[in-house]
């Protein structure tokens, strides 16, 4: 079994952890217990994987305007990859009756390029205040974003980093469980992350879970931009979202 710290260091090589936030990362995963560490090195059944554990930190932290934080990954193996709200099951983005079939079944996802297509005015709302698969259908989709892959690459080229709060999940067990262990590291990754930025990120804190954070006094000089999470229909009526997606031009 490896000790603490390197231990550590194999689960930021696993993911491919970009060296600018290598020491952020083994500082903040100090405040993690190491038994749990180790469970999750010896264990192969929770997700997303030792590979992907922290893959949205994949991307540079000198670009960094974003941290969107999320809850806990998708409960299944062909949908988790790591980075919060990318379904990795999901790749075609439209289709011709309107969004694929897959985006359809993906309900935060759903929202998420609903909200975006009103806030770039690519669309309005039918009259009884829907947005019906028929009028996206009509959109001229050319020189559009076409996947889900290429969505997030426009985030990421955006500046943002896309984490859950619960980084870990285990089909069987509640997430309450995996949540514990996470909090005094998220405290500590955004404590150490002021210092190093006159400016930190934005913090974009989506559901209950993630607006934990906002009362933590480690968020105070953190400009925070909150919401429901996406799986509600009322994320689409946000005006703080539409705004947000109104500057992001992200399809």
């Amino acid at each position: 079994m490896p000790t603490s710290n390197s231990l550590i260091e194999d689960l930021l090589q696993r993911s491919r952890v970009h060296h600018e936030w290598r020491p952020l990362l083994a500082s903040a995963l100090q405040e993690v217990d190491v038994d749990y560490l180790a469970q999750l090195w010896q264990d192969n059944n929770w997700l997303p994987g030792k590979d992907r554990l922290f893959a949205a930190f994949q991307r540079d932290l000198e670009n960094c305007r974003y941290i969107l934080i999320g809850e806990s990954p998708y409960p299944r193996l062909q949908s988790a990859n790591g980075i919060a709200f990318f379904d990795a099951a999901v790749d075609q983005l439209w289709s011709d009756k309107g969004l694929s079939k897959a985006v359809n079944r993906a309900t935060s996802l759903r929202n998420i390029i609903k909200t975006a297509l009103l806030a770039q005015r690519l669309i309005e709302p039918d009259t009884d205040g829907k947005i019906s698969q028929p009028s996206i259908a009509a959109i001229d989709k050319t020189g559009r974003v076409q996947t889900i892959a290429a969505l997030f690459q426009r985030l990421n080229e955006k500046g943002f980093l896309m984490f859950n709060a619960t980084p870990v999940l285990y089909p069987d067990k509640p997430i309450s469980r995996q949540a514990v262990f996470w909090s005094d590291f998220l405290n500590r990754l955004l404590a150490e992350l002021k210092t190093l930025k006159d400016q930190p990120p934005s913090l974009v804190l989506w559901g209950k879970i993630a607006r934990q954070i906002e009362q933590m006094p480690v968020a105070s000089g953190y400009r925070k931009i909150c919401s429901e999470h996406p799986y509600n229909l009322s994320f689409i009526d946000n005006p703080d979202m539409r705004q947000l997606f109104s500057r992001l031009q992200l399809l």
